[in-house]
């Protein structure tokens, strides 16, 4: 029966694997009773000899029996035995599961439907082990099924596996091919143990040093141990590595990069489109409507605006706290909150990776793993999409004042590094034309409004969707001659006319508020837009508006109420009355769709790259690991070294003090038994030790049959020692005799000096680099590990040959 423990024991230890799957571990114990069952009827099988082909069929009525009785209970008769409103309870509660798994994202609530889908295939994989190890006698291929319970976590799960969790599940695998080894050796014979007596003799020298003896289980022990330490050493080659460390680490389940269009082209498609569908709505806790941003396009290089590689770390994840702080604004920001419920349509047309936000967001409460860019709080996922998702977004919106963005102080160098980059083929006319439309002695925000109103108001511009690209011919046509674009073309010029004047920054793309409709803001796919957000120091991000509103512009659009100097108003970004509603099909130029698109760039944006989990560079993250590598190098030379500092102490104390009859336990087996000592002869005996110690780490070797004094004669000719070291080297050997045949050992005060100078001696003796090995990687100190993991292993060779007995039968 041993078999059939080891399959439901390996079996268990795989699915504690499945912990991150799931909120708390009720699934976990109704689990285990699955798997019990199962190897309850596989020991009956094999205790009575039922037939192999037998056995499974059992299995899986005592598991539909054990399923009726946790979950449809009720229905069922008597609680056990299934009937029809039983079956169809099941069937309903597998239904409601399946569907719980395509809506929620890991770690997921354990519901009855999850726990009952669970715990079914927990038992089909416990059959499936039982059979091919109990029955078939073909253990080794259960590690199939068992890895296809195990990979489950490792493929869904965000985080990686744990690797205790590792352990347990190669350990439960391990055991089960250990006892089918156990119970083939079994039809030849009982297994006799060879145990290992205690060794009290000195160690053999590394160059006559037996190898060690080779077994399953060092062999698996060993591969366990390098399956662990190799990843914590190599670079990975996926974004998602099997444990939650090694060089190159990400954590993101959903790959390094997200394929998204072209987010100006599918701007520009979207407002090109002849149907108005509704993208998403929302309700505020005001009245007012606010631009939805989902990308921030900080990068241009003299053809199209794009943007750098989002970062989401996991420790940001907006499921678990509120969103990152605004860059640039500061805590004393008079902010105005509003809450806003956002429902995406389920209908959108292509995944949506990124989460339309007002900006900037102070806190965001949705389902699934959402990560925000830092620099940006641009909020996106590389596992889920927003369509169909409903989730709160809490705002915290800076109301600057005109004064208070006059007097903003110069940006920080990190900001202008990055949002003041222009190519340097920049035509020239169009750094002329930043200097002509704005006030020279101007502060930075009364130059961005001069830029507002010189597309607004002052330079003739006209809104029309019959424009070419916005690449770097386009841009110097729209500036200097044509004059005619949609919202990408002014959003983007005005970005590149503020980096020529010195004011950081970029362009974003999303959505205007939309229409309100009985107190809900409708947002359609004519709403999608595109502004230029521009940064002041102290308060953060702004946007401005410099395409045309209202009936000859984009109808749902708004300019700001900061970039109006004459309404001193401490109000943000709310408008002063409610927009019209967008604009329909009416008011798009009369061409077609296709003519449109026809003029659209044909660049293609590709995927953008995403670090899910950066963390610190990959130089860095070797170099850490380099460090983290020599400190376990260095751990048996730190061990070998506080081992002869204690026993230093303990000779050193001795011989100052008196002698005290107390029983001393020797240290380690060193090649003396003492039976009855005082601290004095404890010390002798760890004096004794260091000395054995350092003719091992030295290469040197000691008979088992020498004694001190023969030892010390035979050291003294092979390596001429000088005559005060033959004296230190005969009082040792001396010492250690009194200890052993006499009362006392006599007078122990040059005994630390004796066992300085010999080691020096010895040292002396040998090469540079056995002396170095000897200090960071002493032999003896490493044998000591290897008798310990034999010891290990030797009690697990006990605990198999235990055996139950029953007491022997006494007759009358």
């Amino acid at each position: 029966m041993r078999l059939p423990l080891a399959s439901g024991a390996a079996t268990g230890a795989v699915a504690i694997a499945l912990y991150p799957l799931f909120q708390g571990g009720a699934w976990f114990w109704t689990c285990l009773g699955a798997i019990l069952v199962v190897t309850g009827i596989g020991m009956l099988g094999s205790r009575y000899t039922l037939p192999n082909w037998l056995v499974p069929p059992a299995q899986l009525v005592a598991v539909w029996i054990y399923l009726t009785a946790v979950f449809t209970g009720g229905k069922a008769w008597i609680g056990l035995v299934p009937t029809k409103d039983s079956v169809i309870g099941l069937a309903k509660l597998l239904g409601t599961g399946f569907a719980d798994i395509q809506r929620f994202a890991a770690p997921v609530p354990s519901g009855t439907g999850i726990t009952l889908l669970t715990c079914g295939g927990v038992g089909l994989i416990a059959i499936l082990v039982d059979l091919l190890a109990s029955r078939l006698r073909r253990a080794a291929l259960t590690g199939l099924p068992l890895l296809a319970l195990f990979t489950v976590p490792a493929a869904v799960a965000s985080e990686p596996i744990m690797w205790p969790m590792f352990i347990v599940a190669a350990l439960g695998y391990l055991g089960l091919l250990a006892a089918d080894g156990r119970e083939r050796i079994t039809h030849w014979g009982r297994a006799v143990l060879v145990r290992r007596a205690p060794s009290f003799v000195a160690p053999k020298p590394a160059s006559d040093a037996g190898t060690l003896r080779l077994s399953g289980k060092r062999i698996g022990f060993a591969a366990i141990a390098l399956a662990i330490l190799l990843p914590a050493l190599l670079p990975t080659l996926e974004p998602n590595p099997l444990f939650g460390f090694g060089v190159g680490n990400g954590k993101g389940r959903g790959g390094n990069s997200i394929s998204i269009p072209n987010p100006i082209v599918n701007l520009r498609g979207q407002l090109s489109l002849p149907n108005n569908s509704t993208v998403l709505t929302y309700t505020g806790s005001d009245s007012f409507p606010r631009y939805l941003r989902l990308y921030a396009l900080d990068i241009f290089d003299g053809e199209q605006w794009t943007m750098k590689g989002p970062q989401g770390h996991p420790e940001d994840r907006i499921s678990e706290g509120p969103m990152p702080p605004a860059p640039g604004q500061s805590p004393s920001m008079p902010v105005t909150q509003a809450t806003l419920k956002v429902k995406v349509s389920d209908q959108f047309r292509e995944p949506l990776k990124f989460l339309p936000l007002p900006y900037p967001a102070g806190r965001v409460r949705i389902e699934g793993d959402w990560r925000p860019d830092r620099d940006t709080l641009m909020v996106f996922s590389t596992m889920d999409t927003a369509g169909g998702l409903a989730y709160e977004v809490v705002t915290n919106e800076p109301q600057p004042t005109a004064e208070m963005l006059k007097a903003a102080p110069p940006a920080p160098p990190e900001i202008n590094e990055r949002y003041l980059q222009l190519p340097e083929n920049l035509p020239a006319e169009i750094r002329d034309l930043a200097r002509q439309v704005t006030e020279r002695g101007a502060s930075r925000y009364e130059q961005a409004i001069q830029l507002q109103e010189f597309f607004t108001k002052d330079g003739g511009f006209t809104y029309s969707l019959a424009t070419q690209g916005h690449n770097g011919p386009a841009l110097t046509e729209f500036l200097l001659r044509a004059r005619t674009g949609y919202c990408e073309q002014f959003a983007a010029s005005m970005a590149v006319l503020a980096r020529i004047l010195g004011i950081p920054a970029r362009v974003a793309i999303g959505y205007t508020g939309g229409s309100n409709a009985s107190g809900e803001w409708q947002v359609r796919t004519h709403d999608s837009h595109a502004w230029p957000e521009l940064y002041f120091e102290d308060t953060g991000w702004l946007r401005f508006e410099p395409t045309p509103t209202g009936g000859a512009g984009q109808g749902s659009a708004t300019v700001p109420l900061y970039t109006r100097p004459e309404i001193m108003t401490t109000g943000g970004d709310e408008p002063a009355a409610t927009p019209t509603a967008n604009s329909t099909d009416a008011d798009l130029p009369n061409q077609s769709a296709g003519n449109r698109r026809d003029l659209m760039p044909d660049r293609d944006f590709g995927g953008v790259p995403v670090a899910v989990d950066e963390g610190v560079p990959v130089a860095l993250q070797v170099g850490l690991g380099a460090v983290v590598v020599l400190l376990i190098a260095l751990i048996p030379g730190l061990l070998r070294w506080e081992l002869r500092a204690r026993r230093r102490r303990s000779y050193s104390r001795a011989t100052e003090d008196p002698p005290s009859h107390e029983e001393a336990v020797t240290p380690e087996p060193t090649g003396i038994v003492v039976v009855r000592t005082d601290r004095r002869e404890a010390a002798v005996v760890a004096a004794w030790a260091e000395l054995d110690d350092a003719l091992y780490d030295y290469g040197m070797s000691r008979q088992p049959s020498e004694s001190p004094r023969a030892l010390a004669r035979r050291l003294t000719e092979q390596y001429g020692f000088d005559a005060e070291t033959s004296a230190a080297m005969a009082r040792i050997a001396t010492a250690v005799e009194r200890m052993l045949f006499a009362r006392t050992p006599g007078d122990l005060g040059s005994l630390p000096g004796d066992l300085r100078r010999v080691r020096r001696a010895l040292a002396a003796t040998v090469t540079r680099g056995r002396r170095i090995r000897a200090t960071l990687l002493p032999p003896s100190t490493l044998l000591r590990a290897r008798r310990l993991g034999t010891r290990m292993l030797d009690g697990f060779d006990r605990l198999e040959n235990l055996r139950l007995r029953r007491p022997a039968r006494r007759d009358a």
